[in-house]
């Protein structure tokens, strides 16, 4: 009997995750985590009426005045509150804003960023392991856990000490720290719930080595 597909509703929260295929590799250049992360920002609105690849191709100047445009109406898919890019896998916590806004846009993102991939490195075939995963945020207390889950990932995934969380790029706690502006990240929610940049800052890393344990703890249960 085939699985019944996840409905995702409208001013819902939800963390999506997704890996590449066979835990592949789907991040191998600071341009990849470029091209990713404007694909995020350009398919997150309702109104784009080309695809990015098109979109691209226009002259600098036009790219600006299209964006412009977009984001003066701010007619959204998705509201991003969260992000990281890790090498072969990404975490969002988003609350979705038009119906299917979430598939829409993760669906774009991925076509067209397996399109990119495909090319770049002369391969065929699937680049994610599925559809994606959507796991649905139910209270403020679990809002906040989840998006300090996701900006430990790299510490977590030993791509950097706990100390130098703050300077990896590939994930929205800089901005929730001020250190540089957000892209597509809207942050004052999750620092509304805690009390400002310097408490969530606290929050985050003072699990950091907790969080460590715990995940070298889950994977010592599944290979006993």
């Amino acid at each position: 009997m085939p699985l019944r597909k996840q409905v995702l509703a409208t001013n819902e929260v939800y963390h999506i995750t997704n890996r590449g295929v066979d835990s592949t590799p789907i991040f191998r250049s600071v341009k990849d985590y470029q091209r990713f992360t404007e694909q995020v920002d350009f398919y997150r609105f309702n109104n784009s009426n080309i695809s990015f690849s098109n979109f691209k191709k226009l002259e600098e100047k036009a790219r600006q005045e299209y964006m412009g445009k977009l984001k003066k109406n701010n007619d959204l898919r998705i509201k991003i509150y969260s992000y990281c890019l890790m090498p072969n896998h990404f975490h969002f916590l988003v609350k979705q804003t038009k119906d299917k806004g979430i598939e829409k846009t993760f669906s774009n993102i991925q076509n067209s960023f397996a399109r990119y991939f495909n090319l770049k490195n002369k391969r065929a075939g699937p680049l994610f392991q599925s559809r994606f995963r959507a796991h649905r945020i139910e209270r403020d207390e679990v809002y906040l856990h989840v998006s300090r889950y996701i900006h430990l990932n790299p510490a977590t995934g030993y791509l950097v000490e706990p100390s130098q969380l703050i300077s990896f790029k590939w994930s929205s706690f800089q901005e929730y720290l001020g250190l540089r502006n957000p892209l597509f990240t809207e942050i004052s929610a999750v620092l509304t719930i805690i009390g400002g940049a310097e408490r969530y800052k606290n929050f985050v890393l003072n699990q950091a080595d907790y969080q460590r344990t715990l995940d070298r703890i889950k994977h010592l249960l599944l290979e006993g």
